[in-house]
């Protein structure tokens, strides 16, 4: 019995070190001795698309592209819920695409060429067409969620990295990073009635490679109806 409690307590302890280490992972590594932030690309991948999404109103067809994972000889998709979904990379509803996403290539309708978004390295979380300001002012745009560098210097891009907040039209072209560098991405908000998109953005002042609620929290807006998409500085308190 003695033996039950000594190795149950044990696993507990096991499970609370890794959790802790988990929990206390920066998003950010300041730690000159590395290198640069930079994704390897050693591990085999295969890449995969879904089938094309058309936005209503538009005449592009959206082709989601993800990695099948290939480790230790197994094939295994990191977004497989089932055997049947073992293939599948995304997930879309009206006017957004969510998953975890390599890249997007996109074909006019009418052309049989694909234009790729990208050559860098990306991780997308999520893609939002803006349809009401399309249906507004005629013009269409995509927002994009995503990291763009491996800011915690792991080798990976992953979740845990910094999300960025990008802008494109909907056929992919004018992909433009709005937000700042090593800066967090909270959240963001459309307001139609001045073509504006919200976002708030918070950065780590005091470089523990975290972000809490010891740093600051920067607001920023961008006019939709303007060509750079250049963010403006705004304090709302």
């Amino acid at each position: 019995m003695r033996n039950i409690f000594k190795y149950t307590f044990i696993a507990l302890a096991t499970v609370l070190v890794s959790c802790k280490e988990e929990v206390t992972k920066p998003k950010v590594s300041y730690d000159s001795s590395k290198q640069k932030a930079e994704v390897k690309t050693d591990a085999p991948k295969i890449l995969l698309a879904d089938l094309p999404i058309q936005m209503e109103g538009t005449n592009v067809l959206i082709h989601p592209i993800g990695e099948f994972s290939v480790a230790d000889g197994v094939s295994k998709s990191r977004y497989s819920g089932s055997e049947r979904e073992s293939f599948t990379v995304s997930n879309s509803s009206e006017n957004e695409i969510t998953g975890y996403l390599s890249n997007f290539k996109f074909q006019e309708i009418g052309s049989d060429s694909l234009r790729v978004l990208t050559d860098k390295p990306v991780l997308i979380e999520r893609v939002t067409y803006l349809k009401s300001i399309a249906d507004k002012t005629k013009n269409q745009i995509l927002v994009y969620v995503l990291a763009d560098m491996d800011t915690n210097k792991d080798d990976k891009l992953d979740s845990s990295d910094i999300k960025s907040l990008y802008l494109s039209k909907i056929d992919g072209t004018s992909f433009t990073k709005v937000s700042e560098e090593l800066m967090e991405l909270i959240d963001w908000n459309l307001v139609e009635s001045k073509n504006r998109l919200y976002f708030r953005s918070i950065e780590d002042t005091n470089k523990n490679g975290e972000f809490d609620k010891n740093d600051i929290i920067h607001y920023h807006f961008i006019d939709l109806s303007s060509k750079d998409w250049k963010f403006q500085d705004y304090s709302p308190i």
